[in-house]
C-alpha cells in the first residue's frame, strides 16, 4: 500500500474573467478570484513537489491580471515553511506546464531535480508573441522563471518515481502534462490546467457537452480529448485535483 500523501499548497490568487478562461464562454464578464495551487508529495523517499506556483503581486499585477495578489505567507517558500520545510529539502519538482502561474520561484529550489515534458520546454522557449506573457519572454524586459536552468525532459507518459508518473495533457499549452499520485486511498490525478475547476466536470445537457471546457487553450481539440482521458482514468471527482479549485484547499492532506 502506498504510502504517499498530497498536500495542497495555495499560492496566491490570480483575477480572472470566468467566461472566458474557466468555463468556454459561459458568465463571461463574471469576474473571479481563484487559487494557485501548487502540491507537495510526501510519503516517500523523496520530497517532491508539482509546480511552485505564482509570483508575488507587483510582478503579478504589472505582467498578468490586475487584481492578482499574493497575501504574506503564500508564496511556495513561505507555504513550506510553515510546515517545517526548507526549499532545498525539495528532491525533485514535476511541472504541469511552463507558465508563469507554475514556475515562480522555483530556483529556490537549488537541491532538486526539474522535470518537463520535452514539447512544453520547447515551446516555451519560443513562444509565439500571444503567449509572451504566459511565460515571461524576454521580450518583456523580465527574466522567465525557468531561464538558464536545467530539466530533465520527459516525451509521454512515464514513471518519474515510484508513485508518481505523468501523462500527457495537451490544449491548455503545447506540452502540458498531468501527475497521478498513488496513495492509499487511489490514484488522484494532479490535473494543472487541463482542468481548472471541479465545474470543468459538469455537463451542459442543451449542448450536449459532457463536460464543460475550459476556457482558456493553445488548442482547443487537444484540450476537449485531454479532458476526456483524464475524466476516463480517475476513479470520480473528488480524485482529480485541478490547480485553481478553491474546494481542494478545504483538506490538509489527501492520502
Amino acid at each position: 500500500m502506498s504510502k504517499l500523501t498530497i498536500r495542497p499548497l495555495n499560492t496566491g490568487w490570480t483575477h480572472v474573467d470566468k467566461g472566458l478562461y474557466l468555463t468556454y464562454h459561459r458568465n463571461v464578464g463574471q469576474k473571479v478570484d481563484i487559487p494557485v495551487g501548487a502540491f507537495l508529495i510526501e510519503g516517500g523517499d523523496q520530497l517532491v513537489l508539482v509546480d511552485t506556483g505564482m509570483a508575488d503581486t507587483e510582478r503579478a499585477n504589472k505582467y498578468h491580471h490586475p487584481g492578482d495578489h499574493q497575501e504574506p505567507g503564500q508564496a511556495i517558500h513561505e507555504n513550506l515553511a510553515a510546515i517545517g520545510i526548507k526549499p532545498e529539502d525539495i528532491d525533485l519538482v514535476i511541472f504541469t506546464h511552463l507558465h508563469w502561474d507554475h514556475t515562480s520561484n522555483m530556483k529556490r529550489f537549488i537541491n532538486a531535480r526539474f522535470v518537463a515534458h520535452r514539447r512544453e520546454y520547447e515551446f516555451a522557449l519560443n513562444p509565439i508573441p500571444l503567449y509572451y506573457k504566459s511565460y515571461e519572454h524576454p521580450i518583456l524586459g523580465i527574466e522567465r522563471p525557468f531561464e538558464g536552468v536545467k530539466f530533465e525532459l520527459v516525451d509521454g507518459e512515464e514513471e518519474i518515481v515510484p508513485g508518481i508518473r505523468v501523462f500527457p495533457t495537451p490544449g491548455h499549452s503545447p506540452g502540458h502534462q498531468a501527475v497521478i499520485v498513488e496513495t492509499a486511498k487511489g490514484e488522484y490525478i494532479l490535473a494543472g490546467d487541463a482542468v481548472f475547476i471541479w465545474e470543468n466536470l459538469e455537463p451542459i445537457p442543451e449542448l450536449h457537452y459532457p463536460f464543460t471546457p475550459p476556457g482558456r487553450f493553445a488548442c482547443l481539440l487537444d484540450a476537449w480529448r485531454s479532458m476526456e482521458e483524464i475524466i476516463r482514468r480517475a476513479k470520480g471527482k473528488e480524485f482529480i485535483l485541478p490547480t485553481h479549485e478553491i474546494a481542494i484547499f478545504e483538506k490538509t492532506i489527501y492520502p
